[in-house]
Formats: structure tokens, C-alpha cells, sequence
């Protein structure tokens, strides 16, 4: 069941941990991995003190409905989210990982980030005021911050360990890859998400202005879509009523909580605060309210999707 309680870390004994991220707690199961989503949140590149109660569930619950709905594009990782269809010796932990927890298929992540962007925001709009182009890719003068791009762009990052993954070029990121041609599968493969996915959300009253996908290779050479997919975290998800170009939108995410943190003037170094109730209260409701809206269906107690 939900509790106002958030889980802000996991332990399973028994159990190897694969790694701990951000957000997630990820653990070893030999051909499979089970990936927790805490309710851990991070802002400026720290994990704060306080955590979000059910924003696990919402990055795990939207995830699962997006694999479902993308998979004709191109397959997933995603096993189940059906605690009670996960391995036997991790049924002592149901209570704990109902909800917030998927079985996946283990890959080999490939090393960058695929970020489609349809509208021009965050390190887009800082790399469009530099330079006219994002990652390389030329845009045309004279936008302003929130514009809807001609089209969406393809513009890859990096994956960083700590701090902010950066923007590179298509060549750069063939080069990590080693191959021109798997980049362009990517390439093909994140834009035919975004625009399946923005065409969703429209219809939702939500404007998907940008999203990053990651990717992994099976042992087969299976590529598959892995990790979570259009949520909160991984995406800008804007109000279509309220948008107004020109400016930052408001969002369905953890605005409240980079709101709060820079009116309390944090130096954005250690110690960490903590945020006050409210703040905390708001941005729950926000991550609820973009579940809500984009699947059409209250947040599962059970934790099937």
C-alpha cells in the first residue's frame, strides 16, 4: 500500500547489490538485475535529505506503461513488475518492493545518453544562446527560450558517473560507440519514440518538450530499451495550458524543490538540506498529477501495471 513514508533507501540481505544510483538501488540476480526506485531525489547534483513519498512508484508504474506502449518500436528490458512473479528468494522483501521495483532482462548499456528534444530548454536553449546550434545540430536564428523546435532534434550526451552528463556531437558519439551505424539506429529509434510519445502526451494536455532514452546490448546483440522511460525524472514535461514561450515553464517535476532550494539561497555544496513539508507535499502531487494524467488511471496500490 502507499505510505506518506518515503523509502529512501533499500536492503535486501541475501541479495547482491549491483549498484547504487541517484535514485535507483540496482541488485544482482545473474541473468536478470531488479531495479528499486527509491524515493530518493536529487537537485543540483546531490541526493537531498528528504525524500518524495511514492515517486518510485511513479517512475516505475510510468515506465512500465510506456514500455508497453513503445514496444512495437523496439523491444525493452522490462520482464515484469508483478512482485509476486519475481524470483522466490526475493518474496521476503514483497512488501518493500511492490510497486517500485521491475525484473529486467541484464544488458550490456551502451555509453551515451539519446536525448530527443522537441522544444528549445535547459542545456539546449545554453548551447542555442552559444552557439546557434544544439550538439551540433544548427538551428534557426532568432528562437527563444520554450520554442517548439522545426522538428524534434537528436542531440546524444555522455553518461557521467557525478554532475551533469554532457552534450556532444553525432560524430563524438559515434566514436564512442565504434560504430556510425548503431549510432544511427539510435538516432532513428529515439526520435520515433519522442514524436510516439509527444503525440501522447498532447492529447494528455501535456507538452513533452525533451526526453533522454538509454540503450543496452543483450549478449545476442539485442539492442533493447532499457532503464526507465519518460518519466519525470528522465523527461520535461510541461503544462499545455500554461505554456508560454519566451521563459522557463512550469513542470512536472522537481521544480518546487529547485524553486525552494535556490530562496533559501543553498550554495549548493555540503551539508545537504532538508525540505520543508510543503515543498515536499507539492512536488508528490506533481509527479502524481503527470502519472495521472499521461496513463489516465490512478497510481496502482498493487503495483501492477
Amino acid at each position: 500500500m502507499s505510505s506518506l513514508q518515503p523509502v529512501t533507501a533499500t536492503d535486501l540481505p541475501g541479495i547482491p547489490r549491483f549498484r547504487t544510483g541517484k535514485v535507483r538501488d540496482v541488485y544482482d540476480l545473474g541473468d536478470t538485475l531488479l531495479i528499486v526506485a527509491t524515493d530518493r531525489i536529487s537537485a543540483f547534483d546531490y541526493v537531498l535529505g528528504s525524500g518524495i513519498p511514492d515517486k518510485g512508484r511513479v517512475l516505475t508504474q510510468l515506465s512500465a506503461f510506456w514500455f508497453d506502449r513503445l514496444r512495437d518500436i523496439v523491444p525493452n528490458h522490462l520482464i515484469t513488475v508483478d512482485v509476486a512473479r519475481f524470483p522466490q528468494r526475493l518474496q521476503p522483501y514483497a512488501d518493500l518492493l511492490r510497486g517500485r521495483s521491475m525484473l529486467v532482462r541484464r544488458t550490456q548499456p551502451l555509453a551515451i545518453e539519446c536525448v530527443a528534444r522537441g522544444y528549445l530548454s535547459g542545456s539546449g536553449w545554453k548551447d542555442y544562446q552559444a552557439s546557434g546550434a544544439v550538439c551540433g545540430v544548427a538551428l534557426p536564428a532568432g528562437l527563444r527560450e520554450s520554442d517548439r523546435l522545426p522538428a524534434p532534434i537528436f542531440t546524444p550526451a555522455t553518461k557521467a558517473e557525478s554532475g551533469h552528463d554532457i552534450n556532444i556531437t553525432e560524430a563524438e558519439a559515434a566514436a564512442r560507440l565504434g560504430s556510425a551505424d548503431l549510432l544511427a539506429r539510435l538516432r532513428e529509434l529515439t526520435l520515433a519514440l519522442y514524436t510516439r510519445a509527444a503525440a501522447h502526451a498532447e492529447r494528455c494536455g501535456i507538452i513533452l518538450a525533451d526526453t533522454k532514452f538509454e540503450f543496452g546490448l543483450t549478449d545476442d546483440g539485442t539492442l533493447l530499451l532499457i532503464d526507465e522511460a519518460l518519466t519525470p525524472d528522465s523527461s520535461r514535461f510541461w503544462p499545455a495550458d500554461q505554456y508560454e514561450p519566451g521563459r522557463p515553464q512550469p513542470s512536472f517535476d522537481k521544480q518546487f524543490v529547485r524553486d525552494y532550494l535556490e530562496a533559501i539561497g543553498w550554495n549548493k555544496q555540503p551539508p545537504v538540506p532538508a525540505l520543508p513539508e510543503d515543498v515536499v507535499a507539492r512536488t508528490r502531487a506533481k509527479y502524481l498529477e503527470a502519472y495521472e494524467r499521461l496513463t489516465g488511471q490512478p497510481l496502482p496500490e498493487d503495483g501492477r501495471a
